[in-house]
């Protein structure tokens, strides 16, 4: 009894995949008369029975029946368009391809491959059903934006691949594959941060969009967000957004430790949390002291993914790497910390990745820890210098209050919980 209860297994799943992806195909269409459609639910249905069905006969009789039973369906969705087309002049095929791939991945289940084959419709059947949404993307993207796509994909899944994963140089501290993956996370990370402002840009406030695109630069939002508050009469919100746009930044900071190694994240939780708690209640007694904006502003913060400034940052991430190496061997302790306090006024995340990389065997887990909440001080306080010098001293007291004990918080918490001194 076994056999025939697989075989009815077998047959049922393919029938489940033509089925939910029929359903989207029928009722995206449900206005269209009957008749008009290339497909509904019950052919959708009967072509991943289909599907299945011909890979059990191939598997019983000639590998070459599968084949053929697909040349053969193609051979029906063909005419199929071609009389559509000449009907109702409808050059779309993307019935057509979805009834296709239903047949292949019918037929794909039954070579033990439930699962993935079941995943893959539901993700075709997703597709057919965001258009509306996809398409409404693609009506808003620059060809800038494309080409940051394209360059994105470039740099992780064509050039990451071709280098060697082994040391190099003094030290045996320039890994090529290990540079470019940390290039590859924070051009993703910045590209993620930017095309998130781009879209809530368009529906939210000056604010939320601020804090969105800190993902894509935190420093570039504060330049933009001074700039604005120059501008307005009432300064309050953008002041709360620029320390939002900081708190934005330790997020990234940890997501980047997390991912190159999470054992520092217990050493940083601390200081990092202390450093967010100051800045929330800060900008939270800002905020309820200020009045909105009288109108919402355009932040500007330029596409973060250029080759060139790939490069640049991966230059950047060697030279800490090795300036790391070489103060750690000729002054110990007291040279990363140099390090990391002179990194960290222009780039926090170069100095991030390469004191997690190192704390992984050359370097103390305390020591980086403590580097990496100096950096993020570092670069906290430039970013209060940027927004003060635009707004004014007097107008930013109380920033410069929040952004002080903030920083000095996160500065004692990283002490007390430092093992190396």
């Amino acid at each position: 009894m076994e056999p025939e209860l697989n075989i009815v297994l077998d047959l049922l799943v393919p029938l489940a995949i033509g089925l939910v992806i029929g359903a989207e195909r029928g009722w995206s269409q449900r206005e269209v008369p009957e008749g008009s459609r290339v497909a509904g639910l019950r052919t959708f249905g009967l072509a991943g029975l289909f599907g299945g069905i011909s890979a059990l006969v191939a598997q019983s009789l000639t590998v070459w029946f599968l084949p053929a039973a697909f040349l053969g369906l193609s051979m029906v969705v063909i005419v199929s368009h071609y009389l559509e087309f000449k009907t109702n002049k409808d050059l779309g095929v993307t019935s057509e391809m979805a009834l296709l791939l239903t047949f292949v991945l019918g037929a794909w289940s039954v070579f033990d491959q439930k699962i993935a084959a079941v995943s893959a419709a539901v993700v075709v059947t997703a597709l057919l059903g965001l258009k509306p949404i996809l398409h409404k993307w693609l009506r808003y993207l620059k060809v800038e934006e494309i080409y940051a796509g394209i360059k994105f994909l470039i740099i992780s899944v064509v050039l990451l691949p071709l280098l060697p994963n082994e040391g190099y140089g003094p030290y045996g501290a320039l890994n090529p594959y290990w540079i470019w993956w940390m290039v590859v996370l924070i051009s993703g990370l910045s590209l993620f941060g930017y095309i998130a402002m781009k879209s809530v840009g368009r529906r939210a406030g000056t604010f939320i969009t601020g804090i969105v695109g800190a993902m894509a630069s935190s420093t570039a939002v504060t330049l933009s967000l001074a700039k604005l508050a120059v501008k307005s009469t009432r300064k309050g919100v953008f002041t709360t957004a620029v320390l939002m746009a900081c708190v934005v930044m330790f997020a990234r900071v940890l997501i980047e430790v997390s991912v190159v190694n999470p054992a520092l994240l217990s050493a940083l939780w601390t200081p990092v949390a202390g450093m967010v708690a100051v800045m929330v209640v800060g900008g939270v007694w800002i905020y309820k002291s200020a009045e909105p904006p009288e109108a919402d502003e355009k932040i500007e913060v330029g596409n973060p993914l250029q080759l060139g400034v790939a490069l640049k940052f991966g230059l950047l991430l060697a030279a800490i790497l090795l300036l790391s190496e070489f103060l750690s061997d000729r002054f110990g302790d007291q040279g990363i910390i140099v390090l990391a306090i002179v990194s960290g006024l222009a780039d926090v995340d170069a100095v991030t990745l390469s004191l997690s990389e190192m704390a992984k065997d050359r370097v103390d887990e305390g020591l980086a820890s403590f580097g990496i909440v100096l950096a993020s001080v570092s670069n906290t306080l430039v970013k209060g210098g940027i927004f003060t010098f635009y707004v004014g001293v007097k107008t930013s007291l109380r920033f410069i209050v929040v952004i002080l004990i903030a920083s000095a918080a996160g500065v004692v918490l990283a002490l007390t919980g430092a093992a190396f001194f």
